[in-house]
């Protein structure tokens, strides 16, 4: 912890004097980044950086439950497209139709769903016709 800042000092001296000190005693030698461009220089100024980068970095997002269900199934279907086997495409899409079903029952806020349960069968035939089972 630092020391107060002593009375009829200015900020700006008294944190210049820290700061060498501790450029001094070498504790900004090995920081991560150190050497590399700042990121995102290119971009233009947004107040809100630091919220965007955090929902990134920990994969939330701020839509209404409705279009993150049509996204998660959007996604789902992707996902059951591409499965390694039959088995996990009918878990994939069991998965998001329970929480489809359950949209259904209890609307969800946001605009509308448009959604209605996949058919499992018609997409497994779909993935055995792409992968020649």
């Amino acid at each position: 912890m630092t020391e107060r800042k002593p009375p009829g000092v200015t900020f700006e001296t008294w944190v210049d004097k820290q700061i060498r000190e501790a450029t001094e005693r070498g504790d900004f030698a090995d920081l991560p980044g150190a050497g590399k461009p700042l990121p995102h220089l290119d971009r233009p100024y947004d107040d809100m950086w630091w919220v965007r980068e955090k929902m990134d970095r920990e994969n939330l997002s701020c839509l209404p439950p409705s279009l993150a269900l049509r996204k998660e199934a959007e996604e789902a279907l992707k996902a059951a497209a591409d499965a390694p086997s039959e088995a996990a495409l009918r878990r994939i899409l069991t998965a998001v139709n329970e929480r489809i079903r359950a949209a259904l029952r209890t609307p969800l806020d946001g605009p509308p769903l448009h959604l209605v349960p996949f058919d499992i069968d018609e997409q497994a035939r779909k993935w055995r016709e792409r992968h020649g089972s």
